[in-house]
C-alpha cells in the first residue's frame, strides 16, 4: 500500500520540478565558479590568449617566417647574417594575446626616456648621438595619430642611438605639438613630406647614409614613396613594421568582427580627437558636423579624407595602396612588384608584418609580390599591433632589436659605398638642372652626367654658357691651381680620375645588368599573362556561349529533320 502511494506521488510530481529541487540543492558558490569558469573560456577565445599553448610547448616562442627571393644574392647575405630572423619570438607571459599587446602598448608603452632636439624644419625630432657628417641617420615614419612622443618611436629611437646611430623623427602635419597652419593634411597615400624631409636631410649631411623605418601607416607611406621614387631615393635600407599593404581589405577587416569594431572604434575618437585640436582649419576645409557625428573609421574618411583629397573612399584606399599604379587586376599588381624590384635596385627593404595583428590583418600581405623582388625581406610572427614585447618585464620591443640588426648588416655589407656614391651623385645631379646654378662636382664625375639624367641633360659646356661669371671664376682658379702644381701632381691626379671614372662606370654597368634582365622577364610574363587570361575568359564565358550555340545548332538540325520529312 505504501509503495503504490509513493508511485502516485511520484507520477504527480513533474520532472522538471525533481530536477528544479536537485539545483536548489547545489550551493550558490559553484554556480559563480562554473560562471567565471565560462566568462574566462570566452575571454580566453575573445583576446586571442595563447598562454596554454606558449606553456605547453614550454615557452619555446615562435619561429620567424622570412619569405624572400630565394634566387636573389642580396637577400641570402643579408638573411644569413641576420640572427634574429633565425631565432625564435618568445612573448611576454602575461601579455600572450595580441589585444594585451597592443593595448599595453597604447595605455603603458614602458617608454625610455627620451630628450629630443626640435628643428623646425616640418617638425623634426633629432635624437642624436653624434654631431659628425658620417653618423648614419634613421629616419622614422609613425603610424597614424603618432609622433615623437608616442611609447614605441621612443622604444626604437633611444636603442638606435645607443647603437651610434643619428634618429629624426617626422612628425605628421598637426602633430608633435605643431599646429596646423595649412590646409594640407597628411594621408596614407601622401608621400610629398617624406620625399622633402629625406631630400633636406640628404642635402645637409651627404656624406651620411640614410635608412627608414616607417610604422602602421607611416609604413604604407614609405613603402608607396620606394615605389614612386626607384632608384631616384638616397635611401640605403628601409624597414616597414606593421604596414597595412592593402586598406581596402583592412577597412573590410576591422569592420567583420566586434572586437575588431573595437579598435575601429579607438581609431576614430583619436581622429576626432585630431581634428578637434585643429577645428578652425578643418571646419572650412571638409564637413565639420559629419566628422563630429562619424562613428566608424570610414565615417571619416567620407567627411575628411575623401574631401581634402577630392576623391571617393574606395579610390583613397586604391591611391593610398602602395601598388597602386597597376592595381586594376591581381596581375596588374603582380607586375607592378616587378617594376619596383627593377626601380629600386640595391635598396634592401626589410618588411615585418603580425600574422595576429588586430588592425592590418595578415589577409593583406602580399606573398607573392614580396617573394618576387629580389629586395624584400618579409618577416612574420605573432605580436600585436606595433607591440612585440619580450622579457618578464616587458622592457624592450622585439622588433626594435630585429631593425637594428638588419640596418648594421646593410651598414657593412660591400654595396652601400656604391649606393651612397650613385644616389649621392644623382641627388647632385638633380639638384643642379633643377636650381640651374653651378654646384661643386669633382671633374672626373661631369662625364658621367649623362647616365644619370632622366631626360636629355645639358652638357657641362651648356651649363657653364648659362653663368659667364662662373665660367670666368672657375677658369681663373683653375689657372691658379695648374701654376702652383707641378707636373708629377697633375699626372698622378690624371691617373686617379681615370680610374675612378673606369670604376664609376663599370658600377653603372653592373646596375644596368639586372635592369635589363628584369625587363626581360617582365615582358615574357606579360605575353605568358595574355594566353592565361585568353583561356580563363574562355573558361568564364563558356556556359553561355556553350548554350547559345547548343541552342542554335538544336534549331538547324530540327530544320534539317523537317525539311527532310517533307521532301519524302
Amino acid at each position: 500500500m505504501d509503495r503504490e502511494t509513493l508511485a502516485s506521488k511520484a507520477s504527480a510530481v513533474s520532472s522538471y520540478d525533481l530536477l528544479f529541487q536537485a539545483l536548489s540543492l547545489i550551493p550558490i558558490s559553484h554556480y559563480l565558479l562554473a560562471a567565471f569558469f565560462v566568462f574566462l573560456t570566452f575571454l580566453y577565445n575573445f583576446l586571442e590568449i595563447h598562454f596554454l599553448h606558449d606553456l605547453f610547448t614550454l615557452f619555446r616562442g615562435d619561429p620567424i617566417k622570412l619569405t624572400h627571393n630565394s634566387c636573389s644574392d642580396l637577400c641570402q647575405s643579408v638573411v644569413a647574417k641576420c640572427k634574429i630572423l633565425h631565432g625564435r619570438y618568445l612573448v611576454t607571459p602575461w601579455l600572450s594575446s595580441p589585444h594585451l599587446q597592443t593595448a599595453f602598448l597604447s595605455l603603458f608603452g614602458r617608454a625610455p626616456p627620451v630628450t629630443y632636439r626640435r628643428d623646425l624644419f616640418r617638425a623634426l625630432d633629432w635624437l642624436t648621438f653624434s654631431d659628425g657628417d658620417k653618423t648614419p641617420i634613421v629616419i622614422v615614419i609613425p603610424g597614424l595619430t603618432s609622433d615623437s612622443a608616442s611609447a614605441y618611436v621612443k622604444h626604437l629611437a633611444f636603442h638606435m642611438a645607443r647603437q651610434s646611430w643619428n634618429v629624426v623623427v617626422s612628425n605628421h602635419h598637426g602633430l608633435g605639438g605643431v599646429s596646423l597652419m595649412s590646409d594640407c593634411c597628411y594621408n596614407a597615400g601622401w608621400t610629398e613630406d617624406i620625399r622633402k624631409i629625406i631630400n633636406y636631410i640628404h642635402y645637409e649631411y651627404p656624406e651620411a647614409p640614410l635608412y627608414a623605418v616607417g610604422t602602421s601607416i607611416g609604413a604604407n607611406i614609405l613603402v608607396k614613396y620606394l615605389g614612386e621614387d626607384g632608384t631616384n631615393t638616397p635611401l640605403v635600407g628601409a624597414a616597414t613594421i606593421c604596414s597595412p599593404w592593402d586598406l581596402l581589405i583592412c577597412d573590410r577587416f576591422v569592420n567583420r568582427r566586434p572586437v575588431q569594431k573595437i579598435y575601429d572604434r579607438v581609431l576614430t575618437v583619436g581622429l576626432q580627437g585630431y581634428a578637434q585640436l585643429h577645428q578652425s582649419i578643418l571646419s572650412r576645409l571638409a564637413d565639420w558636423e559629419g566628422i563630429k557625428k562619424s562613428s566608424s573609421f570610414r565615417d571619416l574618411d567620407n567627411y575628411a579624407t575623401r574631401v581634402l583629397g577630392k576623391f571617393e573612399v574606395k579610390g583613397y584606399y586604391l591611391v593610398s595602396f602602395p601598388f597602386y599604379l597597376l592595381l586594376i587586376t591581381h596581375l596588374a599588381s603582380r607586375l607592378w612588384i616587378h617594376i619596383i624590384g627593377v626601380q629600386a635596385v640595391q635598396l634592401c627593404r626589410k618588411c615585418v608584418s603580425t600574422l595576429d595583428d588586430p588592425a592590418c590583418t595578415s589577409e593583406a600581405i602580399p606573398w607573392d609580390e614580396c617573394r618576387a623582388n629580389e629586395n624584400i625581406i618579409l618577416a612574420t610572427t605573432h605580436g600585436g599591433h606595433l607591440a612585440f614585447y619580450e622579457g618578464l618585464t616587458a622592457s624592450s620591443l622585439w622588433w626594435v632589436r630585429a631593425v637594428d640588426e638588419f640596418f648594421g648588416v646593410i651598414r657593412t655589407s660591400p654595396f652601400i659605398k656604391t649606393r651612397q656614391k650613385l644616389s649621392s651623385l644623382n641627388y647632385l645631379l638633380t639638384e643642379r638642372q633643377s636650381r640651374n646654378v653651378d654646384i661643386l662636382l669633382p671633374s672626373f664625375l661631369l662625364p658621367c652626367q649623362p647616365l644619370f639624367s632622366v631626360g636629355n641633360e645639358p652638357t657641362d659646356t651648356s651649363l657653364n654658357d648659362t653663368s659667364n661669371e662662373h665660367r670666368i671664376q672657375s677658369k681663373k682658379d683653375e689657372e691658379a691651381i695648374l701654376d702652383k702644381g707641378t707636373s708629377l701632381n697633375s699626372t698622378e691626379k690624371l691617373h686617379s680620375e681615370t680610374h675612378i671614372l673606369q670604376q664609376a662606370e663599370q658600377n653603372v654597368k653592373d646596375l644596368n645588368v639586372p635592369v635589363q634582365g628584369r625587363i626581360d622577364k617582365l615582358s615574357r610574363r606579360s605575353r605568358q599573362s595574355i594566353w592565361l587570361l585568353a583561356y580563363i575568359a574562355l573558361l568564364a564565358t563558356w556556359p553561355f556561349v556553350g548554350s547559345v550555340l547548343l541552342s542554335v545548332l538544336k534549331r538547324r538540325l530540327k530544320t534539317n529533320v523537317m525539311v527532310t520529312l517533307f521532301r519524302k
